[in-house]
């Protein structure tokens, strides 16, 4: 575990080593931003607008005394929606399909030696097929975020007002009370961490890969299963240390 560690760190060093022109990886972060952030819109919104819609019914299920005003469920909603929901379930996902994806890429080129063609002529691979990836991973998470939070909140709208479990008024004065902005500052600082851990695990974990098709189906799982697990150890640490 430290040697892959000490790897993994000495991986992230290499492609801040020999970077190529800046142009060059402008073109290719755009290029990436639109793989991971406007393929991954679709769905983004129908998980979070679901999960907004579910949490909203079943805390409406639950508060059952009439001591405590319906306008609960709303706050309620809004703030497990900003804390954990919308940055945590939405990097859990993202890993699933944004981490398979870079960990296949990766490692198709490797085994096909096409990172090998690369280093041939004289490019730093790990700075032209990684690091832009990286950042429009760290450019795109915290927007994919801001989209869930909305989603979820309008999605927990619509399904109390559709079921009658709480009326339209009593919801947005729920939204509105006792907000605290710092919440969302919060939320963002847990995507971009989620976000660099997903992107720089599964591309460790691709362009590293080694032998043929099955190898490369073995490191796309295992960047998924160590990208949540990474998510969710990172989630409790921030939530120690800045809350």
């Amino acid at each position: 575990m430290v040697k892959t560690f000490g790897s993994f760190l000495l991986f992230i060093q290499s492609m801040l080593v020999r970077k190529e022109r800046f142009a060059v990886l402008w073109s290719r972060t755009i290029d990436e931003c639109i793989l991971i952030g406007t393929d991954s819109v679709f769905i983004v919104a129908i998980v979070s607008a679901f999960i907004g819609a579910v949490t909203c019914v079943q805390i409406s299920y639950n508060l059952v005394s009439p001591l405590i005003p319906k306008s609960t469920i709303g706050y309620m909603v809004r703030e497990m929606t900003i804390l954990e929901l919308a940055p945590t379930i939405t990097s859990i996902v993202l890993a699933g399909k944004v981490g398979s994806s870079i960990a296949g890429g990766l490692g198709t080129m490797r085994i096909t030696e096409q990172v090998a063609a690369l280093e041939v002529m004289g490019i730093n691979s790990a700075s032209y097929l990684v690091l832009p990836r990286i950042v429009a991973a760290i450019l795109m998470f915290p927007l994919l975020v801001i989209l869930a939070m909305l989603l979820s909140i309008l999605g927990g709208y619509l399904a109390g007002t559709l079921t009658g479990a709480i009326s339209a008024s009593e919801y947005i004065e729920g939204i509105r009370s006792d907000f605290i902005p710092y919440n969302i500052t919060f939320a963002l600082i847990k995507s971009v961490v989620f976000a660099f851990l997903v992107s720089s695990i599964s591309a460790f974990k691709g362009y590293y890969t080694e032998g043929g098709a099955l190898e490369v189906g073995a490191a796309s799982t295992g960047a998924v299963t160590n990208s949540i697990i990474a998510i969710l150890l990172a989630d409790f640490a921030l939530a120690a240390i800045l809350l």
